[in-house]
């Protein structure tokens, strides 16, 4: 069984020697390039990481329940709520470093 990322939303070190960007770029090409596939819980977390660095905090109404995997996604992505984007830039380039 793999292991989840942890929620907590302590700073994430960041000492890289790309700018946070080139890095967090660096690292969702390296994630869409892996040969297995986590686990859906660890992408649901990479998932919330990656939108709320794009785009921010969730905007828009929550999936219905019959739309499983939407109604997934918005919850990772809304368990972000608040995080700045450079935390979040930096968490996803840790989680990705994990894989």
């Amino acid at each position: 069984m793999a292991a989840t990322l942890p929620q907590s939303r302590a700073r994430v070190p960041y000492d890289g020697g790309m700018s946070l960007e080139d890095d967090f770029q660096a690292a969702a090409a390296r994630v869409n390039g892996l040969a297995v596939a986590p686990s859906s819980q660890v992408l649901l977390d990479l998932y919330g990481l990656y939108k709320q660095a794009t785009a921010g905090d969730v905007a828009g109404a929550r999936p219905g329940m019959m739309d499983f995997k939407g109604r997934a996604k918005y919850d990772a992505w809304a368990s972000r709520k608040g995080m700045a984007r450079e935390e979040a830039m930096r968490g996803y380039i840790a989680a990705a470093g994990r894989l």
